[in-house]
């Protein structure tokens, strides 16, 4: 194969594995609580990314970074998974998985909204249809269509889901000033988290062993969500000669996310939910002057 098809096999590959995301934090949820699904999650996530450095001969890179910058790994790796994915955990469980999954895809137009007071840029005309694209499909999505009403599933919900979206935006305007190996700093992440999510949840919840259907679904988290499907995707953009022929795939991701919500979960997709999404992609579209939209989606 080509590399232009290796990589279009790997962004294809991830693009469908996250698309499944929403429907196995739902799935997980129902036999998890919040903090058991972020410890068991990031654990094995951990374990998945440094078997997967193991196999490629890239262990020493641990040791090499965390020796240079023991402080900014300490950081982010409580900035995500830690906080990051708790936040965006409790939306999910406040939320249908349609609503959450949506809200969390405006990340990209947070991210246009950061970069003013952090990098000093100016909202252009563009930059200002994106946001009033952008969270004018989330005001319709998250009322269900009950925009004058203002009536919510969960109010504090939706904050959460923008919240997680402020989060991940804080976080990829650091991380891509780190011109390190993605897949080990995201390892280093973990391996920082990890007691950190474990304790959290012996002492706000419980360490007990769930069932096999809770093992499996944080596995399932931890390996497509959090560990596996990053590498692909990295490796994806590695490969290709354009990186936006690979980006432009995601978009590809949320309408396939309703299949499997709908399908799976039995959740009835509300009509607003395409007309929210049908205003937010093009919003996150316009965004993709700057690499911002290639980077994940939840």
């Amino acid at each position: 194969m080509t590399s232009d098809r290796r990589a279009l096999a790997f962004g294809l590959s991830a693009v469908l594995l996250w698309s499944t995301v929403a429907t196995a934090f739902k799935l997980a949820l129902r036999e998890l609580d919040v903090l058991q699904l972020l410890a068991y999650s990031v654990s094995c996530s951990a374990l998945v990314l440094l078997c997967l450095l193991a196999c490629q001969g890239r262990l020493f890179l641990l040791r090499q970074y965390a020796g240079d910058s023991p402080g900014y790994f300490l950081v982010m790796g409580l900035v995500n998974p830690v906080l990051y994915y708790l936040v965006l955990l409790q939306a999910y469980a406040l939320l249908p998985a349609q609503q959450a999954q949506a809200i969390n895809y405006t990340w990209a137009i947070a991210l246009a909204l950061l970069a003013v007071p952090l990098l000093g840029h100016r909202l252009n005309r563009r930059d200002l249809l994106a946001l009033l694209l952008g969270y004018s499909g989330v005001l319709i999505i998250a009322t269900r269509g009950q925009v004058m009403a203002l009536r919510f599933d969960s109010l504090p919900g939706v904050g959460l889901a923008l919240l997680s979206t402020v989060i991940w935006a804080l976080y990829w305007l650091v991380s891509t000033r780190n011109r390190r190996d993605p897949v080990a700093c995201l390892c280093l992440n973990f391996a920082v988290a990890t007691p950190v999510a474990l304790a959290l949840c012996a002492v706000f919840s419980s360490l007990a062993v769930p069932g096999w259907r809770g093992l499996a679904a944080a596995a399932y988290v931890g390996v497509f969500e959090m560990g596996l499907t990053f590498a692909l995707w990295s490796t994806a953009l590695r490969l290709s000669s354009g990186v936006s022929r690979i980006g432009n795939l995601i978009f590809l991701s949320p309408l396939m996310s309703l299949v499997f919500i709908a399908t799976i979960l039995g959740e009835a997709i509300h009509p607003a939910t395409l007309v929210g999404l049908a205003l937010i992609i093009p919003g996150v579209l316009l965004q993709q002057r700057q690499p911002v939209a290639v980077a994940r989606e939840a």
